[in-house]
């Protein structure tokens, strides 16, 4: 009878680790954007220092069909203003250096441990995102990018102002969702930008 009874108890933990198992793969990941102070943005380099970034495993989808600069604005609803842009690295390094020439990045951890980061190809010129993970957690990333993606597509355009240079070009560009309307403008260096 005790012997029954030990079965019986083991057979029921067994079951609930397996439902507790299977219900964790079906939930949606908590994305938690990287807020835009030195202070998140260091606590997030110090936390990921030694991650081995890659853009692998965010299956390409209907978002990746969509102008960037049509994405800019959505994420704009969800996630508020970029973790930096081009203006924050300006500020940081004194000058523009080859390869940071972008109009946003995202910086974002999700459930608390996997970080990851969203930024534009060519600024507003392009159709979707670049995606990068961490590595080791390349198998979650087509759930992370689901999730992103529907968030997104529910979401409604905000209004939002940004800044661009092209270093092809040789352009500035000023980056905008205003009044309804999407735009990307030839401009002056802005004044407000400081180069070394």
């Amino acid at each position: 009878m005790q012997n029954l009874v030990k079965r019986i108890v083991l057979f029921f933990i067994f079951m609930v680790m397996i439902s507790t198992a299977a219900q964790a793969q079906f939930e949606e990941p908590e994305i938690k954007k990287v807020e835009n102070t030195k202070e998140a943005k260091a606590a997030f380099q110090a936390q990921f220092t030694d991650i081995k970034w890659t853009g692998q495993g965010f299956r390409y989808n209907e978002l990746d069909r969509m102008p960037t600069i049509e994405i800019r604005a959505v994420l704009q609803d969800v996630y508020g203003d970029p973790t930096q842009t081009v203006e924050d690295i300006i500020e940081k390094d004194g000058y523009l250096r080859d390869g940071k020439s972008i109009q946003f990045e995202y910086w974002f951890i999700i459930d608390g441990y996997i970080p990851m980061m969203v930024l534009d190809l060519e600024g507003p010129f392009e159709d979707g995102l670049v995606y990068v993970g961490a590595s080791r957690y390349i198998d979650l990333m087509p759930e992370v990018k689901r999730t992103l993606t529907k968030d997104l597509r529910a979401a409604s355009p905000r209004e939002y102002v940004d800044y661009f240079f092209s270093p092809e070009r040789g352009q500035w560009y000023r980056v905008s969702y205003e009044a309804g309307e999407y735009k990307k403008e030839e401009i002056k260096k802005p004044s407000h930008i400081k180069t070394k």
